[in-house]
């Protein structure tokens, strides 16, 4: 399959300070057919326990790499051919998950609580999708987030 047919689904992990979500992130990649993980910035990396805990091994055989500067990895994976999306509520630019149809390869940047992503990551983003929220939270944690995004992405990546 050539690079711009591949179904290629990638995440990258901007400084998700909790342990426990980067293990979520690492378990529900492993749900999705995620291909590689990228972790950035403070972002914890294996081997950890509280990684583990809840990963449940995931961290042992979804690939994953580190890159310090999230900018630098992303203007690289663009080069290559690589969507990037963001995850995050932008007034005016984000399109509603659902309406979204993405296209591949795809990679997905998560940013952490309760900040959300730079404006500078957003700005290098291809598209940018957020999830609507109905109850009085403006947002859901990081790792469940990924989770709604992801069912919706390997929709896509599978059919």
């Amino acid at each position: 399959m050539s690079k711009s047919t591949k179904k290629e689904f990638y995440v990258i992990c901007q400084n998700i300070r909790s342990l426990f979500n980067v293990g979520s992130i690492f378990r529900t990649a492993d749900a999705f057919g995620v291909d590689r993980i990228y972790l950035t910035g403070i972002t914890g990396r294996p081997p950890r326990k509280e990684i583990s805990k809840v990963a449940l091994g995931a961290e042992n055989y979804i690939p994953w790499e580190y890159h310090k500067q999230p900018a630098r990895l992303i203007k690289s994976l663009k080069k290559q051919g690589i969507r990037i999306v963001a995850l995050e509520q932008v007034k005016g630019k984000s399109i509603i998950l659902s309406k979204w149809k993405p296209k591949f390869p795809v990679a997905l940047i998560l940013g952490y609580e309760p900040k959300g992503l730079p404006k500078a990551l957003i700005k290098l983003s291809d598209d940018v999708v957020e999830i609507p929220m109905f109850g009085k939270k403006e947002s859901l944690n990081v790792g469940v987030a990924f989770g709604v995004a992801a069912n919706h992405i390997a929709g896509h990546k599978f059919a």
